[in-house]
């Protein structure tokens, strides 16, 4: 199956004879690195997909993940093939060794990642949401949102999300009515719905760490009235411990044509289904400025779209290699 996935070889061609990614390791970043190290990440990433990815790829769309009220039922292989992906320390490929990554130049973690996105893009949707959250907050989150959150994911522990659509605003972010209101202490307590939100809702992490764009009262109209916002699915503690639920509900499963195996989810915040501290609303943290949240997002969403077009090309090369692979097979 690894054979069928992709090329090695025409991964080491783009990678080695025309972008000459050995060259990075003179800058100071990538010193710790050599092709050795880049050809072993790669090793190990093509290993893990066709060991623990590929193999349910197919029952990924045919059992795809169901509500049934209470909770998100997703095939066993899911959580056991994200838990063997975070062992290996592939959340952090990119990020620095600080956070616990490997500091890999970002082409070279991105070609690791082509080899998920080929074997299974539904599992592989989870992590790279996750990824992709995380590299947000690294960039414009404090310290302690840091320590509390993008350490956890880098872990596996915790998986992250991104939500801006909302069911009477679809994409048209200028629309979006999702409120903060700003608490006693500090924090917002979030009122709204969020709509088509990957990886929404789920048991396969202990926590689920959702970016949600909201307005806080008061603010400009339209998108330059966006904040952002952590809310995180359970509350953590100082000390990093688990706490109450936050109040963040699944209202539902979206079925799509693609990426069947993660959930795609409506989720309702503040309506009331817990009351974290006694009190109504989902708890947020805002991240960053007031109004700015936009901005932020973008960091996220620019990472997706290279990401989704990553995703695009290795599905529709590991499709070319096994119809010619039947091709060349079959009996006449």
């Amino acid at each position: 199956m690894a054979s069928l996935l992709l090329s090695r070889r025409d991964l080491d061609f783009l990678l080695h004879e025309w972008l000459d990614v050995e060259s990075l390791t003179a800058r100071p970043r990538f010193a710790d690195h050599s092709r050795e190290t880049f050809d072993a990440v790669l090793d190990l990433s093509e290993t893990i997909a066709a060991r623990h990815f590929a193999p349910h790829n197919k029952k990924n769309d045919t059992q795809e993940p169901r509500f049934d009220g209470e909770r998100v039922h997703i095939i066993p292989e899911v959580e056991e093939a994200l838990k063997v992906f975070a062992g290996a320390g592939l959340i952090g490929g990119g990020m620095d060794h600080e956070v616990g990554g490997m500091q890999l130049p970002s082409v070279v973690a991105n070609a690791c990642f082509a080899w998920f996105q080929a074997a299974n893009v539904g599992t592989a949707a989870y992590p790279f949401l996750t990824i992709g959250n995380a590299n947000l907050l690294l960039a414009h989150g404090t310290p302690g949102q840091i320590d509390t959150y993008v350490l956890p994911m880098v872990e596996g522990r915790f998986s992250g999300t991104m939500c801006l659509s909302e069911p009477q605003a679809g994409s048209s972010l200028a629309d979006v009515r999702t409120r903060a209101e700003q608490a006693d202490d500090g924090t917002y307590r979030l009122f709204g719905n969020k709509m088509w939100i990957s990886g929404g809702d789920h048991e396969l992490t202990e926590n689920i760490v959702h970016l949600v764009l909201a307005r806080i009262p008061g603010g400009p109209p339209g998108v330059k009235g966006l904040s952002l916002f952590i809310v995180p699915k359970v509350l953590v503690g100082a000390d990093g411990t688990l706490g109450e639920r936050n109040d963040v509900a699944l209202a539902g499963l979206n079925h799509k044509m693609g990426y069947r195996g993660t959930t795609n989810t409506l989720l309702n915040f503040g309506e009331g289904a817990f009351r974290p501290g006694g009190a109504p609303g989902a708890v947020g943290f805002l991240v960053g400025e007031p109004h700015r949240g936009l901005s932020y997002m973008f960091h996220m969403m620019n990472e997706a779209r290279i990401g989704v077009g990553l995703g695009a090309t290795a599905l529709g090369y590991t499709g070319y290699r096994h119809a010619l692979d039947y091709a060349r097979t079959r009996p006449h």
